[in-house]
Formats: structure tokens, sequence, C-alpha cells
């Protein structure tokens, strides 16, 4: 039985209850300061070149970036919606393998992919080589072959990329939709692709909204891609106002415009969703039937789910390691070893932190209420901002503070500090932490909320404390969700590449930037290596989300899967 909203709120000693709020405001204040920072800079800059942006880069870099989430929008919901339908309500050959298989390219990040097309679909690659040799051609004016860095490009690779973000959620959504809803539509006369439109997408579209949002928030997000394709995007901008011209405060005003662009995602999607229910109506639960497929609709079926594998994962993959395989005498160094070491720390420390934090609020919520639930979601705001953005939002009161302890000590003590915050690891494990808190929050409230309140009240009883309560009883019970959220945001921490690089100290790479650069630099062959590993942390998430939606079903509630996925949104 999983405890109702109604029943969340457990009875605690008035200090204990104190302790948690005040806990909450800590954590609530301290994960918001980026985004704070972004806009009291952005408001008051010390030199404002807002007129220049809004004149010159802003109206393109702002068109260019509309089109990539539209396009990718399109993409993943094609690509997510089409293959989720397929494995979850027919009958094909291969359908098992393909329901894990589909979410393997969310293992590897969209930036390597951009790097390994490019790679292979370059004039001087071997696609366009062999087609020379086949045809006797022997320039690019002899024929003609689409170019991969390109917006259409760049839209590709995404799509590719992200449409598992809408798989997961929507096939999730397939398997709960109950055969009695779907009885009805057969029974008057529709067919299965008609029951598809009118009944099941219907009632699925809560999640692959969802799905969609979050895929144009990574799309946002990303800067390997966009910059390797040279498509400018606000992302891009960011960086070049930041770095290439030196002003925080232009860099902070584009970062604003990127949180509008986020707000807009969640109002429009809020806003879709207003007075419509999207629940079931009878309590009769069967498992939907599976129209077996034949002839030209059965192969239509494997090549559909086939497709995006190929392209999304076995093509990279394959690239990477044949690249690895013959490199690797050059690659299997002492260079290496430290690369997966600084990643390896930051994502084990991020992790730990980000599910320790996870935990405190998820438990502080279920005592408090929703006062407290105010608190937890200012707290993982984090998750919304794209990591360029939130970089930018914790550089800047990192230095200042920086200068501001560095003043004190040269006039009282006559000696400098230094940096003690920016420019330094524990900055970049905050801005992980910031980044994926909603992640950890997410799987642990959901573990949380299957708890029966009948346990917190016998502990209670038995003169247990809030702290020892959850201790000694909830977080073995939860063990599980947080070690599946733990693995999650280990490895998104190790593919985060926008934060890495603006926030990394001096002369410190992770596996994510020494890939960045080496293949910005075409030298992809000689970073395959680390690109490989990134790709193999990757698989494990995505065989625990697979498992994990493998337990969804009529009648049952998603649970860890669309919550670890989608942080608080819950369709």
């Amino acid at each position: 039985m999983i405890a109702t909203t109604a029943s969340a709120r457990m009875p605690t000693r008035p200090t204990s209850g104190r302790v948690w709020i005040l806990g909450g405001l800590i954590v609530a204040a301290i994960a918001a300061t980026p985004i704070g920072a972004i806009v009291l800079v952005a408001l008051f800059p010390t030199e404002n070149i807002w007129p220049h942006l809004a004149s010159t880069v802003l109206p393109r870099h702002s068109w260019n970036t509309l089109l990539l989430m539209i396009g990718n929008g399109i993409g993943v919901f094609l690509i997510g919606t089409t293959t989720a339908w397929l494995v979850s309500t027919c009958d094909f050959t291969g359908r098992k393998i393909f329901e894990w298989a589909l979410l393997l390219p969310l293992a590897v990040p969209a930036y390597i992919v951009a790097f390994v097309y490019t790679d292979i679909l370059e004039f001087a690659g071997p696609v366009q080589g062999l087609l020379r040799d086949i045809f006797g051609w022997q320039s690019s004016r002899d024929y003609w072959f689409p170019e991969i860095r390109t917006m259409g490009g760049a839209i590709f690779v995404m799509s590719f990329v992200l449409y598992p973000y809408v798989y997961l959620l929507t096939r999730a959504s397939f398997q709960e939709q109950s055969a009695s809803v779907l009885e009805v539509s057969r029974t008057l006369g529709r067919g299965p692709w008609q029951t598809f439109f009118t009944v099941a997408l219907p009632l699925a579209r809560p999640a692959i909204v969802v799905g969609i949002a979050l895929a144009m928030m990574e799309t946002l997000a990303d800067f390997g891609t966009v910059d390797y394709f040279a498509v400018n995007t606000l992302t891009v901008a960011v960086f070049n106002v930041w770095l290439g011209m030196g002003n925080a405060g232009g860099a902070a005003q584009i970062a604003l415009v990127m949180l509008g662009f986020v707000i807009l995602l969640i109002t429009l999607e809020r806003i879709g969703r207003r007075g419509r229910q999207y629940h079931h109506t009878s309590s009769r639960y069967q498992a939907p039937p599976r129209y077996a497929l034949r002839g030209h609709r059965h192969v239509g079926a494997i090549v559909a789910c086939t497709l995006p594998i190929v392209i999304g994962f076995l093509i990279p993959a394959g690239v990477l390691t044949r690249h690895a395989i013959v490199f690797f005498d050059q690659s299997w160094n002492l260079a290496f070893f430290a690369l997966a070491r600084n990643s390896l720390t930051l994502s084990a420390v991020a992790a730990f932190a980000a599910v320790s934090i996870a935990v405190f609020l998820a438990y502080g919520r279920r005592l408090s209420g929703k006062g407290f639930g105010v608190l937890s979601r200012v707290a993982l705001l984090g998750y919304a901002v794209p990591g360029a953005v939130l970089a930018v939002g914790v550089l800047i009161p990192f230095a200042r503070l920086d200068n501001a302890v560095d003043a004190l000590a040269r006039e009282w003590f006559g000696v400098s500090t230094g940096l003690i915050l920016s420019g330094t690891i524990f900055a970049l494990v905050f801005a992980y932490v910031v980044r994926f808190l909603a992640v950890g929050f997410g799987a642990v409230e959901a573990s949380l909320g299957k708890i029966r309140p009948s346990m917190d009240m016998a502990a209670r009883s038995l003169g247990a404390g809030p702290a020892r309560t959850l201790w000694r009883i909830h977080m073995p019970l939860v063990r599980g969700s947080m070690v599946a959220a733990a693995t999650i945001v280990f490895v998104d921490s190790m593919k985060e590449l926008p934060a890495t690089l603006i926030l990394r100290p001096f002369n410190f790479d992770t596996l994510a930037t020494h890939v960045y650069q080496f293949a910005s630099d075409e030298l992809l062959e000689q970073s395959a290596l680390s690109a490989l590993s990134i790709v193999l942390a990757g698989v494990l998430p995505v065989i625990i989300l697979s498992r994990a939606i493998r337990y969804t079903g009529p009648g049952t509630r998603v649970g860890v899967l669309s919550d670890v996925t989608t942080g608080t949104t819950r369709p």
C-alpha cells in the first residue's frame, strides 16, 4: 500500500520540527544562491553591455536556440513515442531486447556523438571516401553530401541521443493504461492506430510533454555539440561573453534570458494541462493486449526500433571502441589515470552529497508537509538551470566572497588567502550538487512515499525521535532508491561539460573536458578511450532504469522511474 498525500505529514516534536525547517531554509538559500546571483548581476552589471547584446548577439542566438529546441522536440517526440507504443502494445521479434536497448543512447553524451558523426561523415571521413572510391568522384563539386556541422546536423544528433527521455516516460504511461479503456475503443470499431491516436496518446500526454520538456532543457543546456557544429546558441554566447570578453554582467544577462526559456517551457507545459484530467475512471485494470504484427508491419516495427539504437548508440560506441583499440598505447598512460581519478572523485563526492541532502529534504517534507515542500522546491531549482548558467551563478558569488576574505586577511594579518572557493574543486562539486539534487530527491521521496505512516508512529511510540527513525527505519527501506539515485547523479556529473569547463581549477581536467579539447582539435582518436569510459559508465544507470520500468504496469505507480528522471515533476 502506498501512503497518500494526506497522510504524508508525520507528527513531530516541536523542537525537531524547527530544526528540520531551519535546515531546509539553509539548504534552500544556499542552493538558490547561484540563481539569485545571476539575477542581481544581470540587473546591476558593472559594465552594462545589454544594448549591444540586444542589438547584435541576442536576436540571432535566441532564434537559433528556439529552432534547435523545436527541432529536437519534434524529433524526440516522433522517435520516443513511436518506439514506446511499439514495444508496449505490439508483439514482434526482439521486442524484449528493444525494451531495454532503446534506452542505451541515454548513456552517450550528445557532444561525443557529435564528434563521432563528424569524424565519419566529413569530407575526409570513411563514408564520403568510400562513395568517392565507388563512383569515381574526385572532389566535393562532383556530388552532394549533407553537411553534418549545421543546425540540421545538431538536431539529428540530439534527437537520437535525447529521445529516451520521451521513450521511457511514455512507455511507462502506456503500460499503466488499462485494457478496459482500450477495449471500449476497439468495440467502437477503431483499429490499433486509431486507438493509439484517439485514446492511448491523449492518456499519455502528460508523460510525453514532460519528456519533451526534459529533452528541450537538455538541448538548451548543451554546449559541446553546438559549439563543435558552429551553431550559435545562447549557451555559446554565455561562453563567448564570459571567457572572450571577460564581462560577467553580460554573461549573467544572457544567462537570465536562458532562464526565461526554461520558465517559458514549464509555463507552457502547465497551461497545456490546466483543467484537464488524465486519470483512469475505472478500478478495473487488466494488462493491455498486444497486437501481433505480421508481414511488412512486423518488418517496419523492427526497423523503427533498430534505427535509434544503431544511430544513437551502436555506431558511436563502435567507432570509439575501434579508435580506443588502435590508439590504446597512446591513451593508456598516466595522464588517462589522472583524468579518470579526477572524474571519479568529483562524481563520487557529488553523488554522496546530493543523495545525503536529498534524504534530508525528502524526510523533512514527509515530517513537515506543505510548508517544507516550498523550501524543497526552491532547493531543486538548479535541475532546470543549464550547466553554463549555473556555473556563472556559482562563480560570481564565490569570487566576490574570496575577494572579500582576501582583503580582510591582507588588512588584518598581512597575508593573502588566495582562492578558497572559486577556481577550486569545491566550486565544481557545489555546482554538480545544485544541478543534480533533484534527481536524488525524486528517487528518495518516491521511495519514502511508499512507507506507511504507521511505521513512523510505531517508532515514535517506542521513544524514537525523527532522526533515529530515519536512520533505523527509513534508510534501510529506501537504500535501493538511494543507490539508484547516487548512480545517476554520479554518471550525470561525469558527463557534465559546460559547468566543468568554466569552474574547473587551473591545470585540472576531467574525462569530459579532455574529450572536448582533443575532439575540438580534430584528435578524437587520441581521446577515444576517455570518451568510451564515459559511455561505459553511462550504461549502468540505463540498466537501472530498464529494470525499474520493467516493474511498472496497470494499476501501479511509475514511482522511482519517473521521479528519478523528472526530478520533482510528476505527471
